[in-house]
């Protein structure tokens, strides 16, 4: 398989899957009170929201690059 398929393929993958969740959720450890020997930690749960204009842009070049892939394997 071509390097060129193989890119197609993981574009369509990705753009499916930015479509389907809209977005990543991570969590991150800050430190809230730092006095001498306490130390009090939260964790925040931070969202980052993909716009449904990016995984359609990855569907549309993946299925692109899926078709100039097959092209040149059969030329």
């Amino acid at each position: 398989m071509k390097a060129i398929t193989f890119i197609g393929i993981a574009l369509i993958v990705l753009g499916g899957l930015a479509l389907a969740y809209g977005g990543f959720t991570y969590v991150t450890r800050e430190t809230v009170v730092d006095i001498g020997a306490v130390r009090v930690e939260a964790d925040r749960e931070r969202t980052v929201p993909l716009p449904p204009i990016i995984g359609g842009v990855a569907l549309v070049l993946g299925i692109g690059l899926m078709v100039v892939g097959l092209r040149q394997r059969s030329a």
